[in-house]
């Protein structure tokens, strides 16, 4: 059955267009409450178990699943049924929401049913002339309540419509139906207190009214949009500092201006970090530079910090250097999530009222109200806002869940995993249906597809421990063609097993790559894939994907082929192993004389990268021994790199470049490309001013001019020179990212120095390689293309969601190397030598070679506590350096810092560095006695 709607449409040209709209309707739609087969329950639960000892059921509005999810997860809420319509709202106005609402309804104990009520005949009914969209949406909920009231009639059972919409529920029950608010609702259910603390709180403009700290009022978003429209105002995602919580960048969307700073707690009028604001730029005369103040971590978002705010700004005076300045007047979307940290400690057992400190300090303080204080003091517990009035001091938010004890490693770690948007549930009933079984073996079928390569001298070199092992490598001297060799890459052939489109595809893509903590592997794709059938390990055949050239002995490419194969490692070896193997003239074993000749080709590659203008930058790098037992760190170095891990590099890299050109030339609207943008010239002004500083040229013009003043960079007394502008070279960079060709012109490699680069060499733990992988394939004929991997649009939204997941792996590792070196200082404090990286106006950043470790160091302060009073700093920004009581310190001076754990600060236990040497009260002694007698010797002149 079908109803359809005939609209006449006038088109801007005068032409009238005849649009008709089709709508089907069926009378065979289930609603969840017949009895099922077993089979069949297991792929649509039905309601019908847990009806039997109910007195109802449940239909939730679109208002009531965007802002009560967290209730809804409680499992104390079952046997609910999900509208087609609400659901369709909730995936339009929420993609976080839908995807948990999406979880619940998989989950066969919750018994969340989906009711396709637009097109069941009993629960449709026609929009009427002049109703709104949300009022339309009301009263087909309403409908299908009604439905369900009727079909349950002979169970004497009900069905409770639950809404927070005020007008909505007066009709419901108008019409005859029960219905209630979720606050309502929760409060009846018994023996689930805790209920009441995952209520979302509206807007509440009661708490803590003072004018003195009231917010500019927001802007209506239809004046937002007009305004920007008309370029009055500017929109983007606000970026709050991380040294500095009071400032923040917003980042315009869709042009190439620069971003606008937002400095003060006016100014930033309730925008969170990540948010999408309206921003009006204010007048040039107001414009201001990005402070140069760390503000300590004692400081809180949210505490009373306006007498600070005056000493935040800079008052720089030369116009010409400031930045655009604005003000936030609107959000446009907040991007609000659950947040990590614990709750403040009171001292008072009986109020309901407590601050909420994150764990982010980019994130304000939040009011929360909860009964179970006393049980939640002392842990990590998650929150989520749910409002910011313009009088409250703090944002409003609710409880969500309690996550373990604070400094406990398995919390630590499972905080830092949610606080950088982890994936690490485990995999779904539908992705483990996906996989093979673990004994799972190579078809004879596809054996005979595929280039046999198992008689090849083929290795793998990776680092102890690893068992998701992708790439392996071959050498072997060309009996027939003396003056060439062949040199083989074979990756692991991921694609076999992950089919487009399958859950396991799904899974893989939304996770888009494997995370490495310092204790655990957060995989991408199941264990009995990565770590077993598609491990390229020394203990039988695997499918593999290999690149495979001919080259002379100047290492020049003659010939390229590609080709799905079956290959069979000889050895499986660290890269400790490998060199040994190199460096022992004993040894002339296929795999070891493959070696040396891989070894030696990769240093010709390597020398002539780097002549290219590829840049040999430095980040500190440090492994941790971790005890078998407590899983504790119990040693902690920095990492050595061998002439091997060059030589494995320098293949991988080769193998990207090549596989990036092939693909672009076969698919030039649709190939996975990665790209590291060329970083604009202001960001090398903090490596020229360090360099500078110290009597040292860099020239920045090219990547080839970087690469030869960094070589040529020496202070005499100071071997670490080079390494600690690398360490800063690197900081100046831009992100390197992934794109589709299709949709940007500019594919430089600015770091690799590479004209077109990819990912093609790490399918096991990155979704780009999957990617182009089967672009690869469809090229050579060994597999076929499908529609999505043909869409640049679809493909470039991969490639964002790449990006970001990308992203916030690195920063999750950096989070987990931070964690462990807390663990491993923990009772200790020791004195080490480290150099000055960066100098700001009350603090320097001191980096420890020892440990990879880089700390703040407050200068406002001695080592025993004794403040130091402002006008006795002298801060010179160009010069990079900074003057304490006349003694000069500046960037790559030698240091020595005590470092120590300090957990005074249940919220934030940390890493501390306070400075040794030269020590500012033994250097301030002679300076005051100096002081001293130049002011007695004043006194007697007069």
């Amino acid at each position: 059955m079908l109803t359809s709607k005939v609209l006449m449409v006038k088109t801007r040209s005068g032409k009238i267009l005849k649009i008709i709209r089709e709508h089907y309707l069926r009378d065979d739609i289930k609603n969840g409450l017949e009895l099922k087969d077993e089979k069949s329950m297991d792929e649509h639960p039905s309601l019908v178990n847990n009806l039997v000892n109910v007195e109802h059921i449940l239909v939730v509005d679109t208002n009531v699943v965007l802002k009560q999810i967290d209730v809804l997860h409680h499992p104390a809420i079952k046997n609910v049924i999900v509208l087609q319509t609400v659901l369709r709202e909730v995936r339009r106005r929420s993609s976080p929401v839908y995807k948990k609402l999406r979880t619940l309804i998989e989950n066969p104990d919750k018994k969340f049913f989906v009711f396709t009520n637009e097109h069941s005949i009993d629960t449709w009914v026609e929009r009427e002339r002049g109703e709104s969209s949300n009022d339309w949406n009301d009263r087909l909920i309403r409908t299908a309540t009604s439905f369900y009231d009727k079909c349950l009639e002979e169970r004497k059972q009900k069905a409770v419509l639950v809404t927070n919409d005020r007008a909505n529920k007066d009709l419901a029950i108008k019409g005859g139906l029960l219905s209630f608010t979720m606050e309502e609702y929760v409060k009846n259910i018994v023996g689930f207190p805790e209920l009441i603390d995952k209520l979302a709180k509206e807007a509440d403009e009661s708490i803590e009214v003072d004018k003195s700290i009231s917010y500019p009022q927001h802007l209506p978003l239809s004046k937002l949009q007009m305004g920007i429209k008309h370029g009055k105002y500017r929109q983007g995602k606000i970026n709050i500092s991380r040294d500095n919580y009071l400032e923040g960048h917003v980042q315009m969307s869709g042009d190439d201006e620069t971003s606008i700073l937002i400095q003060g707690r006016i100014n930033l009028n309730r925008a969170v970090h990540q948010d999408i604001v309206a921003v009006e730029i204010l007048p040039e005369k107001e414009w201001s530079m990005p402070s140069d103040v760390v503000l300590d971590i004692e400081m809180q978002p949210g505490a009373d910090t306006d007498a600070r705010e005056k000493n935040v700004n800079n008052t720089n005076e030369n116009q010409a250097t400031k930045k655009r300045t604005g003000k936030v007047i609107g959000i446009i979307k907040r991007n609000w999530r659950p947040y990590c940290g614990i709750l403040e400690d009171s001292g008072n057992k009986d109020m309901t009222r407590h601050l909420f400190s994150p764990a982010d300090r980019r994130i304000p303080r939040v009011r929360v109200e909860t009964r179970q204080a006393a049980k939640l003091v002392g842990q990590r517990i998650i929150v989520a806002i749910d409002s910011w009035g313009r009088f409250s001091k703090y944002p409003q938010g609710h409880f969500v869940r309690a996550l373990g004890g604070v400094g406990e490693k398995d919390t630590e770690n499972e905080v830092l995993l949610l606080e950088h948007d982890i994936p690490h549930e485990p995999f779904s009933k539908a992705v483990l249906k996906c996989l093979p079984q673990p004994d799972w073996t190579i078809p004879e079928t596809e054996i005979k597809k595929r280039k046999d390569l198992r008689y090849l001298p083929i290795c793998s070199v990776d680092p102890p421990g690893c068992t998701d092992i992708d790439d392996c490598l071959h050498y072997r001297e060309l009996e027939n063609e003396p003056d060439l060799c062949e040199v083989g890459v074979h990756i692991a052939d991921v694609s076999y097993f992950i089919r487009p489109g399958t859950a396991l595809d799904e899974e893989s893509k939304a996770r888009g790559t494997t995370v490495y903590l310092c204790d655990k592997r957060i995989d991408m794709v199941p264990d009995v894939l990565s770590s077993n059938l598609c491990s390229l390990r020394d203990d039988g055949d695997r499918l593999a994907f290999s690149c495979i050239w001919k080259l002379n002995k100047n290492a020049e490419i003659v010939e390229t082929s590609f080709c799905k194969s079956i290959i069979r490692s000889r050895k499986s070896l660290t890269y400790a192993e490998a060199q040994m193997m190199i460096d022992d003239k004993s040894m002339n074993d296929d795999v070891t004389i493959g070696l040396r000749g891989l070894n030696m080709l990769a240093k010709i590659l390597k020398k002539r990268r780097i002549d290219n203008g590829a840049l040999s930058l430095a980040s500190p790098e440090v492994r941790f021994h971790i005890d078998s037992e407590t899983h504790d760190p119990i040693d902690l170095q920095t990492k050595e790199l061998k002439d091997t891990n060059s030589m494995v590099e320098e293949f991988m890299l080769l193998a990207n470049c090549s596989v990036a050109k092939y693909t672009e030339s076969e698919f030039p609207d649709c190939a996975i490309l990665r790209k590291h943008p060329t970083p604009p010239q202001s960001n090398y002004d903090m490596l020229i001013n360090a360099a500078k500083s110290r009597g040292v040229n860099i020239e920045t013009d090219t990547s080839l001019d970087l690469a030869r003043s960094l070589d040529d960079a020496h202070i005499p007394g100071n071997p670490y020179i080079q390494t600690l502008l690398r360490i800063i070279a690197t900081r100046c960079m831009l992100q390197a990212v992934y794109f589709c060709s299709g949709m940007d012109s500019d594919y430089l490699h600015y770091g690799l120095a590479a004209p077109i680069y990819t990912h093609f060499t790490s399918p096991i733990r990155r979704y780009s390689d999957i990617l182009a992988h089967r672009l690869l394939a469809a090229a050579i004929g060994d597999d076929m293309t499908f529609p999505a991997l043909l869409d640049k649009h679809e493909q470039q939204r991969v490639c964002d969601n790449l990006n970001f997941r990308h992203r916030m792996a690195q920063y999750a590792q950096r989070a987990s190397v931070a964690l462990h070196t807390q663990l491993f200082f923990r009772e200790k404090v020791v004195n080490e030598e480290g150099f000055i990286i960066a100098v700001k106006k009350n603090a320097v950043q001191v980096l420890i070679p020892k440990y990879g470790l880089e700390g703040t160091v407050f200068l406002d302060r001695t080592i025993d506590g004794t403040v130091v009073p402002a006008d006795q700093m002298t801060y010179t920004e160009d010069e990079c350096k900074i003057a304490i009581r006349g003694r000069i310190m500046q960037v790559f001076d030698a240091v020595t810092v005590e470092i120590s754990h300090d957990k005074s600060n249940i919220q934030r236990q940390r890493i501390v560095m306070k400075l040794v040497s030269p020590t500012i009260a033994q250097i301030s002694v002679p300076l005051l006695k100096a002081e001293e007698n130049a002011a007695k010797r004043m006194k007697m002149d007069e």
